[in-house]
């Protein structure tokens, strides 16, 4: 069973200018998902779709293949991961290449591991109803005992049916960690739902998780890294 990783990276960012190449712990930042999808031993290829030269001449400094440049129409602020996703299995099928699994591997995630990937992979690989398996975190305060300022500046519960529950007794309530998203490759070309009853969620450790999209969560990524591998965690 062939796999192919896909790491969707375009040079357009704008709330942390080139936030795909920029330094972090002392290499770029997609060297990290680059190197991490390598050291799974899953992939036949990994392949880096960006539409920046830069980008593309160092992917392939760390290893990844960069087949082509993503078209323009596929590169602005609105175009979703999906459409990139199967614009990239389509360039490649239409030469010959033949693969059942992909996984889209986000190129800002410093904290992701090989475990965590394989994790993804045995959960899609052992469950045949399952189209896509991806990185969950958890919140650790409870949602469902959420508070809001109503139009009077006064404090009311989001759900109030819950103000006298105990917060064990709620639904745990998960968020997508933005790292991965594992999926048969016929689910991505067919643009089959991500969340559904045909879905499977690998949770990550609340240290593993960060959506960097702002200089402070940049800044508390670089803090995460360091306790990790100061307490060398799993």
């Amino acid at each position: 069973m062939k796999t192919i990783a896909i790491i969707p990276a375009r040079g357009g960012s704008k709330r942390i200018p080139n936030k795909n190449i920029r330094s972090f712990n002392g290499k770029p930042m997609i060297a990290h998902a680059i190197e991490t999808a390598k050291s799974t031993g899953l992939f036949d290829e990994i392949i880096v779709s960006t539409d920046s030269a830069l980008i593309a001449e160092i992917a392939k400094q760390y290893g990844a293949s960069v087949p082509f440049l993503r078209p323009a129409a596929l590169s602005d602020d609105y175009t979703g991961t999906g459409a990139v996703i199967k614009h990239a299995i389509t360039w490649l099928e239409e030469r010959q290449y033949v693969f059942d699994r992909v996984c889209c591997i986000y190129p800002t995630c410093p904290l992701l591991t090989a475990a965590l990937l394989k994790q993804g992979y045995e959960r899609l690989s052992e469950s045949p109803h399952l189209n896509f398996t991806f990185s969950v975190g958890f919140y650790r305060y409870p949602v469902l005992r959420a508070l809001k300022l109503n139009e009077h500046g006064g404090v009311e519960m989001l759900f109030p049916q819950n103000v006298s529950a105990r917060s064990q007794d709620l639904a745990s309530i998960f968020h997508d960690a933005g790292q991965f998203y594992w999926g048969k490759t016929q689910a991505w070309k067919e643009g089959r739902p991500m969340f559904s009853d045909h879905t499977g969620i690998v949770e990550l450790p609340p240290y593993r998780v960060i959506d960097i999209d702002t200089e402070d969560d940049w800044k508390i990524a670089e803090l995460y890294a360091a306790l990790v591998h100061e307490r060398k965690f799993d």
